[in-house]
């Protein structure tokens, strides 16, 4: 593992108040120290083309999720710059990707962008609702390899 992969970390980000603390968390601990790099990822995971009507529905669709995700990905990179953290060095990043499970598209893209870390989250859901649909903090707990995760209540 390289230098610069361990210096670099993901925040897999979601409009929720648990993304927030995710990046709060980061910016309170890592803010103002050099050489640490953040990106700011969000996924927009768009239903199946079925679920739509038309495709020019779904890209409306999209279109939609990515100019809200853009508005608190903002907001989230100004939280970090405030903590400390240099402009240059918060990235934001927006995937669409297709895919049966949020966890692995958040894998796939951790380890396009080469990331020794990973910070989620955790999602807010009962044990029943964790048995039946799955976390998506725990999956990538499970699933990830050769990188740390930080998963933040």
């Amino acid at each position: 593992m390289d230098r610069l992969m361990r210096h670099h970390m993901v925040i897999a980000v979601d409009g929720s108040e648990n993304s927030r603390r995710a990046v709060e968390y980061v910016g309170s601990f890592l803010g103002g120290l050099a050489g640490y790099t953040v990106t700011l990822l969000n996924i927009i995971h768009a239903p199946e083309g079925d679920y739509f009507s038309s495709p020019q529905e779904r890209e409306r669709w999209i279109g939609a999720g990515r100019e809200k995700a853009e508005k608190w990905l903002a907001g989230y990179r100004d939280l970090l710059v405030a903590e400390g953290f240099s402009p240059g060095d918060v990235a934001i990043r927006i995937a669409q990707r297709d895919g049966p499970s949020l966890a692995r598209l958040i894998l796939e893209e951790l380890a396009s962008l080469d990331a020794g870390t990973i910070v989620v989250g955790r999602q807010g859901l009962s044990p029943k609702e964790e048995f039946l649909f799955g976390s998506v903090s725990r999956q990538i707990v499970s699933h990830v390899r050769r990188r740390t995760v930080w998963v933040v209540q």
